[in-house]
């Protein structure tokens, strides 16, 4: 029995914007499989040192690649994480890049415990675009989408419609 070919998402964003929340929904309602960088990473060590001003391990990019690359080769995986341009092009059939009004995100964060420059840093990241500008320069323009991720009813649309979309894409590729 031939195996259905499943899509590969990417979530991505700013951290703090809802990605974990949404991924873990999506895989829920859709059956594929979600992973999320940061536990991924934690799980297998796959680390390159320390880094001392945001107080937060640093990813072993490469080793993070070769731990995905066969899951991905197969298909039905979502992908959770604040960047995008480590990821090889071929991986992914969509990107979803979420988007926060900068107050609300302020909040998230600062209830997460960021402070000073890490706080700063991540509010200002999310002003200037900088994950959406590096989705549009690493992969095709054609499937890199910003989604609005201020409210409950935000994140039910946004459900609703990459549920839609990954029905789709099933259809036209089975």
């Amino acid at each position: 029995m031939k195996m259905r070919k499943r899509p590969n998402l990417l979530l991505t964003g700013t951290p703090g914007v809802g990605k974990t929340t949404l991924g873990k929904e999506l895989a829920q309602r859709t059956g594929l499989n979600y992973v999320n960088i940061g536990d991924l990473a934690q799980e297998g060590q796959l680390y390159d040192g320390y880094d001392e001003e945001y107080q937060c391990p640093i990813l072993d990019e490469d080793r993070v690649v070769d731990e995905l690359d066969e899951k991905m080769v197969e298909g039905g995986v979502i992908v959770d994480y604040h960047g995008c341009d480590l990821f090889p092009e071929r991986w992914f059939h969509i990107i979803f890049v979420l988007r926060t009004d900068n107050t609300q995100l302020y909040t998230r964060l600062e209830s997460r415990g960021y402070t000073g420059k890490k706080l700063q840093d991540n509010i200002q990241c999310e002003i200037f675009q900088t994950i959406y500008e590096e989705a549009m320069e690493a992969y095709s323009q054609e499937i890199v989408h910003q989604l609005p991720s201020n409210t409950p009813e935000d994140m039910e649309r946004n459900l609703e419609q990459i549920v839609q979309w990954i029905e789709q894409w099933m259809k036209d590729h089975n």
